[in-house]
């Protein structure tokens, strides 16, 4: 049986590889406390066989959602190699340690946005965004921008993956991976 971390892996180097814009970029489905579904793109920025990392704001609305239902589904769509993964399964924190880490390896003017930004907030106007970043980079000038305590990173849990791979006539192949304990099954599904 095919191990699909060891899967993902080679996809995703194809990917990285092939794929013009965004190999990282991945949809996030989330589904808030009264089961309003929601999705929009992140950028996966780690995985292993514990899951798949992404980071934000975790005052924003996907923050919200998953502070009220810990589950997620993940979708890599690569249009150059006519192949996506979904990925479902439980949400927990990456720590503060795993977290501090990423964010000093962002550049300075994406850490200062990250602290002038009320993600999924109502913003006036441009103008205010922006005069915020200059507030920021006049706080933290000299120095290094510390990770901002609303921000930090989440791990989506693999239970199911599934390997889509487009074939002729919509005759496509659909390799189904659901996680059992330590182990994986590993299946078929009709496209």
């Amino acid at each position: 049986m095919t191990d699909p971390m060891t899967l993902f892996d080679t996809w995703y180097a194809e990917a990285k590889a092939s794929e013009p814009n965004d190999p990282e970029a991945m949809a996030l489905a989330t589904v808030d406390a009264g089961g309003q579904p929601s999705v929009r793109m992140v950028l996966l920025k780690g995985h292993g066989p514990d899951g798949f990392v992404f980071y934000t704001n975790r005052e924003g609305r996907k923050a919200g959602d998953l502070a009220a239902n810990m589950q997620a589904g993940l979708l890599f769509h690569w249009k150059s190699l006519r192949r996506q993964i979904r990925i479902e399964g439980p949400v927990s924190l990456a720590g503060d340690a795993e977290s501090d880490a990423y964010f000093a390896s962002r550049g300075r003017d994406s850490q200062l946005g990250a602290w002038a930004s009320d993600q999924s907030r109502p913003l006036a106007d441009r103008e205010t965004f922006e005069a915020r970043v200059e507030e920021a980079r006049a706080r933290f000038e000299g120095g290094p921008v510390p990770r901002p305590p609303f921000w930090g990173g989440y791990r989506v849990t693999p239970l199911r993956i599934e390997f889509w791979q487009d074939r002729a006539h919509r005759l496509h192949e659909r390799r189904l991976f659901t996680r059992n304990g330590e182990d994986w099954s590993e299946g078929l599904l009709y496209p």
